[in-house]
């Protein structure tokens, strides 16, 4: 039986109230665009629109994650310079200044990604980049563990909520099948940031001078960030319809392909209420436990890399220049494994396959003697790097890809965001200098989160699915998330023709 548009009455009334104007949707007012509108959209047009994003908004978004991942990342680079031992570090010292940065690093994330909503990405992500950008380069004035442990938590404070905001920012620019590959792009930069900061700290580290190298690495990536956070002021636009680069086709195309594929309304006025709308349905809290327990792997990966790479028993140099390789293979298998996604519109698959990669390289350096097998020790770094990324970026693509709500989507992005970085205090508290060289308590812990990752992403995609089928039974039709344009689902997942996005 066919699914008459009669069931959804307000949908009805839109469609007679004709299509939205750019001019509506600049005044700031949420709108519809009727359902012709969105099924023809010029491709001409369409076409510029995604090349423009991907040419003027994608790349400095990346460059802005870049300098984010260069300066929460360069303390494991610095450690290997006698960080620790310049400033008269003790005990878990080391280890203790990682965690804590997890603390407002964590617990931040949500309400400045509301903030992002309420203010605009345009002028949330430059105030924060230029914030911690200043106190990155501070660090170099740093004389004891009190002092790092101060700008630490400042720069932890503002560099939380800045991937969330990123992520949400980008779901009012793409279509649901295009947001996995531009979340890889903005995301695999943080990978390109573990090779350049271990190219630039092989550099550094043989400048010849009384100042310790560790000092020249926080000046210059420091100083580079504090520079493009302010030109990010003048080059972030805060929405489509206002992109300086658009011009008047393309900001159409920009509403109609939103409301095809992606919300139900666009530019919607900032309301509280309606950020928790879906936080008591039964799947937010499985969604909390594959974001807490999914990053345990990038955080023990990304932090202590170069410490991984160390037991192999090379020098401080040729240790930071190890460390290169494998991020630069796990850049490229994240760009593979999200541009696959976003292909075939799946999610949970991609998901579960790249946690049983990362979960495979953690086992091979618990088991075996890594002085006795180097080679093998390498290459289970290279499975860790490949895989430990990719669930960063399709989990929060996926969790998107069923929110058609923006204050929704920017609410729960935060908070889930959030609870994967407090996962670094996981991975942080089990690295401890006493369980060196092997760290088998902080391996066993990541296989853990793993495990369960793994497990709850099988739960939930088997069941969408299996609701979708039991939906598309119920109307008599075969129905996937892509057959219905997104502006008809007024009610979200309650409309008889959502289907999820798996």
């Amino acid at each position: 039986m066919s699914l008459s548009l009669k069931v959804f009455p307000s949908l009805d009334k839109r469609l007679e109230e004709g299509p939205a104007t750019t001019t509506d949707i600049e005044s700031g007012a949420s709108v519809h665009v009727d359902k012709a509108t969105t099924d023809h959209i010029d491709k001409a047009s369409e076409r510029s629109y995604v090349r423009k994003l991907d040419i003027y908004l994608l790349p400095y978004l990346a460059l802005m994650y870049f300098f984010n991942a260069v300066d929460r990342s360069n303390l494991g680079n610095a450690e290997t310079d006698g960080l620790s031992k310049d400033l008269h570090f003790v005990g878990n010292e080391y280890s203790l200044l990682i965690l804590l940065f997890y603390i407002p690093f964590g617990t931040l994330d949500l309400p400045l990604n509301i903030l992002t909503k309420r203010f605009t990405a345009a002028l949330v992500l430059p105030i924060l980049m230029i914030t911690w950008g200043s106190v990155s380069l501070l660090q170099c004035a740093a004389f004891n563990f009190g002092g790092l442990l101060v700008c630490r938590l400042v720069m932890g404070a503002c560099e939380a909520g800045f991937f969330a905001g990123v992520v949400f920012y980008l779901t009012l620019f793409y279509s649901r099948g295009e947001l996995g590959f531009r979340i890889a792009i903005v995301f695999g930069s943080a990978l390109l940031a573990a090779a350049f900061s271990g190219l630039i700290a092989f550099g550094v580290f043989h400048i010849n001078t009384t100042i310790p190298g560790w000092k020249y690495l926080m000046i210059i990536e420091g100083s580079l960030t504090l520079v493009f956070g302010v030109i990010a002021f003048f080059w972030l636009p805060a929405s489509p319809q206002t992109a300086w680069f658009l011009n008047q086709d393309e900001k159409a195309a920009a509403t109609a392909r939103s409301l095809r594929d992606s919300s139900n309304k666009v530019s919607t006025k900032f309301n509280l209420k309606d950020c928790f709308q879906i936080w008591k349905d039964w799947k937010f809290a499985l969604w909390c436990v594959i974001a807490f327990v999914y990053p345990v792997a990038f955080a023990t990966t990304s932090n202590f890399l170069p410490q991984i790479v160390q037991r192999l028993g090379y020098s401080t140099v040729k240790t930071n220049l190890w460390t290169v390789a494998p991020n630069a293979v796990g850049f490229i298998v994240l760009l593979l494994v999200a541009k696959s996604s976003d292909y075939f519109r799946e999610r949970t698959f991609h998901i579960i396959g790249s946690l049983i990669t990362s979960l495979i390289g953690m086992i091979i350096l618990i088991t075996i003697d890594v002085l006795d097998h180097k080679g093998v020790a390498y290459f289970a770094c290279f499975l860790m790097a490949a895989g430990a990324y990719i669930p960063s970026c399709l989990v929060q693509t996926w969790h998107n890809n069923n929110n058609l709500d923006e204050n929704s989507r920017a609410a729960t992005t935060g908070l889930l965001v959030g609870l994967g970085n407090f996962a670094g205090i996981l991975s942080a508290a089990t690295f401890r200098v006493e369980y060196a060289p092997k760290y088998i308590p902080t391996l066993i812990t990541t296989c853990i989160c793993n495990v369960i990752a793994i497990a709850s992403v099988l739960i939930l995609g088997l069941w969408m699915r299996a609701e979708n089928r039991r939906r598309n039974e119920a109307i008599g039709t075969n129905l996937r998330a892509q057959d219905v344009s997104t502006s008809e689902l007024s009610d979200g997942e309650n409309s008889l023709k959502f289907r999820y996005f798996v």
